[in-house]
């Protein structure tokens, strides 16, 4: 790969590659955070985090000497993150219980 395309490749990764990798993490770790006591933990905390896991995967990108190393892991946490999104998407929810009056 000639050094022109290493270039944008990653600035790829450290730009629009992060932000959007960052909002993928975001949303499917709520689905694996736990609940706490009120029940929003699972929500508020992934929102509160958006900021430092693209300061990390941008500072990864920019920093990481390999950058099929950058990738793997970029495209690894999408994958499972989408993962998760996805399959609570494609899962069909139980019928709500009806009211009896």
């Amino acid at each position: 790969m000639s050094p022109s395309a290493r270039k944008w490749l990653r600035i790829f990764f450290a730009g629009p590659g992060a932000v959007i990798i960052a909002m993928v993490i975001m949303a499917g770790s709520t689905l694996w955070l736990p609940r706490g006591a009120a029940g929003i933990d699972n929500l508020v905390l992934p929102l509160v985090l958006v900021p430092l896991i693209w300061a990390g995967l941008f500072f990864h990108a920019c920093l990481d000497s390999k950058l099929a190393r950058v990738a793997i892991v970029a495209i690894g946490l999408l994958a499972i993150h989408g993962g998760l999104v996805a399959h609570k998407f494609m899962t069909k929810a139980p019928p709500a219980a009806e009211e009896h009056q």
